[in-house]
């Protein structure tokens, strides 16, 4: 049958076609024997051949429909070889026949449907139309499919095939395999989270695809596997990790996944888990960047809305104030997260005391980033309540003087410094209640410097040590029982110790660039001083010496 002879070929397939016209011939018996050949022949150079092998191949499939006993085991082998066949004619003829065998097979066919999907996935991204359609109608009818590892459906072998087309280079296919993992975590989860471990990597390593279609379903896939407790700490752990390892996938990619996490998982669910994590983060580099992008999607996201009004009843609701301890110990890797964080809780004194806290060696340019950046976001309706609270200086008097120290921060030729300003400017001098505690509306009067609140700001109270705060707008509670439960003394501590481990790690990367630049240098020096000495040994003894008179003359 694969012999190239055309005129044998032809013999060949016009003895078949008389025999099967034979009624007292089983023809379907023999096929499994002769299949393969006639598939050969589809991609002949010879039309008359491939027209014959098509006419021939038809009545088969023909009489399998009317069959009641066909061996589709064998032949659908021979499908699934065949639908790799670089003959587009080839190939949509060998899907048609696995479309028609999917209908027809039944549990013959459950053995072998690894091996079919492994045939059909790739061609759902082929370039020739017709064979997309049939494909993505076989897809169909597989998943359709409810066999069950009882009625021998093997699991792992169709996982196999879906992790191995995840890396296929046709957005289509790699989608398709994706969508299998999520109805086989559907229907057999037990089954597929036997073997998380062999995919698991894969879809990791997805979620740096190019497709952003490719990358929300490999979510939905890593949200279906969270949902279990174990796993929903493992998923996070190696995400961390998958960060760590490529910040490209954090810059590019990041804030998508994150945001989709928040949606699929529950947002204060996934910030309490980052937050643990990060807080004993060794890389304190990465675990800066990390909670500066987490602080960023928590400041702009409307996915984390709930999230950002649970933090604003952070010292009135004892949920709230959970959520900001939690979250307050890892966020202490970043100045400005901190700050963010406070005035989210409108904590604004202990956001002023931070702000008190920094040093010189805090202030650079990353920090000035994203300071500008909170000065912008503070200008968007996520902070509404805050620049309405400054309808009320005498009772916001913090959030005034957090304000001002962001600003006293700030370069004054840069735009951030000019648009805080412009919004202090707009503050009123007065209360529009009438009161101030503790200060009468006769003090509030402008300075030489200008500002109308140097009064205000000079009356606010300095804390003792070990004392609790008392923010603004809760003045009548008893300073004895703490704000709400929040010890801020001891906040104030944890952020002034990571700062100091910070400022420790940058004294050590500074030496260890300077060490290395040094060795570089004098590397360098003695190769140069290597390589001049041959020229030196080449010269005469005297050669340093000028010239005398009678080598002139001579």
């Amino acid at each position: 049958m694969n012999v190239l002879n055309p005129y044998v070929r032809q013999f060949l397939v016009g003895w078949i076609t008389v025999l099967d016209s034979v009624p007292d011939i089983d023809m379907l018996g023999f096929l499994p024997d002769f299949l393969d050949g006639l598939f050969n022949m589809l991609s002949d150079s010879s039309h008359e051949i491939r027209q014959q092998a098509d006419s021939a191949l038809s009545e088969f499939l023909q009489e399998i429909k009317n069959s009641p006993s066909v061996d589709y085991g064998r032949m659908a082998e021979i499908l699934v070889l065949r639908a790799s066949s670089t003959d587009e004619f080839t190939r949509l003829t060998s899907i048609t026949w696995m479309n028609e065998f999917v209908k027809l097979g039944g549990d013959q066919l459950v053995p072998y449907y690894a091996d079919i999907l492994g045939a059909i996935l790739p061609c759902i991204s082929d370039k020739e139309e017709k064979i997309r359609v049939v494909a993505r109608e076989t897809n169909e009818e597989l998943r359709a499919i409810k066999a069950g590892p009882t009625e021998g459906f093997d699991i792992g072998a169709v996982l196999t095939i879906a992790r191995r087309e995840l890396s296929n280079e046709c957005e289509a296919t790699r989608i398709e395999a994706l969508h299998w993992m999520a109805v086989l975590l559907e229907k057999h989860r037990k089954e597929v989270i036997s073997f998380l471990d062999d995919i698991f990597p894969a879809l990791l390593d997805a979620l740096s695809d190019p497709s952003e279609d490719v990358v929300l379903l490999v979510l939905e896939v890593h949200a279906c596997i969270a949902r279990d407790a174990p796993h929903f700490r493992h998923l996070v752990v190696f995400l961390v990790h998958h960060f760590r390892m490529d910040h490209s996938l954090l810059e590019k990619r990041g804030t998508l996944i994150l945001r989709r996490l928040c949606i699929l998982l529950d947002a204060e669910r996934v910030y309490r888990e980052l937050s643990t994590i990060l807080e004993g983060e060794a890389d304190l580099d990465f675990a800066s960047v990390m909670v500066q992008a987490l602080n960023l999607i928590l400041l702009n996201s409307s996915e984390l809305a709930e999230l950002r009004a649970l933090i604003k009843q952070s010292l009135s609701n004892p949920s709230g104030r959970d959520l900001f301890n939690a979250l307050y110990s890892s966020w202490c890797h970043s100045p400005m997260a901190t700050i963010s964080l406070c005035l989210l809780a409108q904590a604004y004194q202990h956001a002023s005391a931070v702000i008190q806290s920094l040093v010189e060696e805090d202030i650079n340019v990353k920090f000035l980033v994203q300071l500008d950046k909170l000065v912008r976001l503070l200008e968007t309706p996520i902070f509404t309540y805050l620049r309405l609270q400054l309808l009320d200086p005498g009772r916001y008097t913090w959030l005034l003087k957090t304000l001002y120290g962001l600003l006293m921060l700030l370069p004054q030729q840069s735009a951030a410094f000019k648009i805080l300003r412009t919004r202090l400017k707009t503050v009123p001098a007065y209360t529009f209640s009438g009161e101030l505690p503790n200060i009468s509306a006769n003090a509030i009067r402008r300075t030489a410097s200008g500002n109308p609140y140097a009064q205000i700001l000079s009356h606010i109270p300095s804390l003792p040590s070990g004392s609790q705060n008392v923010e603004d707008g809760d003045r009548n509670t008893d300073i004895s029982n703490g704000t709400n439960g929040i010890n801020f003394t001891m906040r104030l501590q944890q952020f002034e110790h990571m700062q100091r481990q910070h400022r420790l790690h940058c004294k050590s990367q500074s030496q260890m660039t300077r060490q290395t630049r040094r060795s570089n240098s004098s590397g360098t020096a003695q190769e140069a001083q290597r390589s001049d000495e041959p020229r030196r040994s080449s010269l005469p003894a005297d050669s340093s010496r000028p010239p005398s008179r009678s080598s002139w003359r001579s």
